[in-house]
């Protein structure tokens, strides 16, 4: 983890979920997950978006700033199909999908209206990528199958 998300981390931590700096005020996640290669456990500070009509779904952007790539992370989340968030001061397993088509389209519009950081970085991959929309659902413990 490099040393700025390690200090978001510890923020995170220390004030029930709550950050400053470039983050005030966004609503964050810290994202726990394995290195599909590696098998190293990592810890990812990312905002996210949660379901309007569902209290147990929030949305993760794989925008990674507008680069030309999807980060590591997605790729780690997509190959496990599980995590593990923070939520405020609440740490609990979720169960992964990627939403594609118009719900897509539709979730990732609302977060950029909301957050016009994300309607920059869709123009800078426009033409090389989609940013991927993954949807956690707090695990039921029944491998999502509930």
């Amino acid at each position: 983890m490099n040393d700025f998300n390690a200090q978001v981390v510890d923020e995170f931590r220390a004030n029930n979920g709550k950050v400053g700096g470039p983050f005030e005020g966004a609503p964050m996640v810290l994202l726990h997950h394995v290195g599909r290669k590696s098998g190293t456990p990592r810890v990812t500070p990312l905002m996210y978006m949660a379901d309007d009509a569902d209290p147990d779904v929030v949305y993760l952007f794989a925008s990674m700033a507008g680069a030309p790539t999807n980060p590591a992370w997605y790729h780690n989340l997509l190959a496990a199909g599980t995590a593990e968030i923070e939520r405020g001061d609440e740490r609990y397993a979720v169960d992964v999908d990627e939403v594609t088509g118009a719900d897509r389209d539709r979730i990732y519009a609302e977060q950029a209206s909301r957050y016009p950081g994300f309607a920059e970085y869709e123009q800078k991959t426009r033409g090389v990528r989609t940013i991927p929309v993954l949807a956690l659902r707090r695990s039921t413990g029944d491998g999502g199958r509930s």
